[in-house]
């Protein structure tokens, strides 16, 4: 997950440059300093008239949870749920308190303390659920700036080819400068095809799934909060959890009382 996105990216930057250097254009042929400024400076205009200074704070994280976003680990956090349920169901929902600080997700680590404080089963659910759409306001802020400079970027392309063409017309004169002139203005068209189709629209899709996935996890994790706070029995509560789990990754689960976490726990105590 946290390298499929750039892999792929930069595989689709190579070959098309291999596909143009086997036709004879070379590297340099493809930098146009003013194609760049039309091409950045147009579409980052564009993008900040659309969405303001927050949607430009939003381009940064954006690549970087495209890029290197951690991936979720579902049966992880099933064994940490049903776990806190078997807590629960033997020793009580305050037994939990003394291991709300040693939980790494800050999601499940307030779920868990509205629960040990006494929080109606409710208020509970709907304060989670209203994290989780915050959450998701948020994300599908960064994915609609993405997806709008993939409109804006080929749009702006012709728009400096037409600027460029317009300089290649008003010098007819000189005919030996129309071929690398006219070369020149396609190359904005060029940049802003590609920068919409390379570097925008696969990062807006790749939010979008991201941000799926979170917001199945967190649901996931609600599920198991209002479980355990029901004092439901933790095998249940695995089983509601597990059917958030994909089928290839259910066998890698170590529930309380499985076969497979006893072996664990007998090799740790010899």
């Amino acid at each position: 997950m946290k390298a499929g996105s750039i892999i792929g990216i930069a595989v689709g930057v190579g070959l098309i440059l291999m596909g143009g250097i086997m036709e004879g254009v070379t590297p340099m042929m493809l930098i146009a300093p003013s194609a760049i400024i039309i091409i950045g400076g147009g579409t980052i205009g564009a993008v900040m008239g659309s969405f303001g200074m927050e949607g430009m704070k939003a381009i940064v994280p954006g690549y970087k949870a495209a890029f290197v976003a951690e991936p979720l680990n579902k049966p992880e956090q099933v064994e940490r749920l049903v776990g806190f349920a078997d807590t629960a169901r033997r020793d009580g929902l305050l037994a939990l308190e003394a291991q709300i600080e040693e939980i790494p997700d800050e999601f499940t680590k307030k779920g868990l303390q509205l629960v040990v404080d006494g929080t109606d089963a409710h208020l509970v659910e709907e304060i989670l659920h209203l994290e989780v759409e915050a959450m998701s306001t948020r994300h599908k802020l960064a994915e609609e700036v993405f997806r709008a400079g993939s409109g804006f970027a080929p749009t702006i392309g012709v728009l400096g080819t037409v600027i460029s063409l317009v300089h290649v017309l008003g010098n007819l004169s000189d005919p030996d400068s129309l071929g690398p002139s006219i070369s020149v203005a396609f190359l904005a068209t060029l940049m802003g095809v590609g920068s919409a189709n390379l570097l925008f629209l696969p990062v807006a899709t790749r939010l979008k799934q991201v941000s799926g996935w979170e917001v199945e996890y967190r649901h996931m994790t609600i599920e198991g909060i209002l479980s355990l706070q029901a004092g439901e029995n933790p095998r249940m509560v695995a089983e509601k959890l597990l059917t958030y789990v994909p089928p290839a990754q259910r066998a890698d689960v170590n529930l309380p009382g499985s076969p497979k976490l006893q072996a664990v726990e007998d090799k740790k105590a010899a």
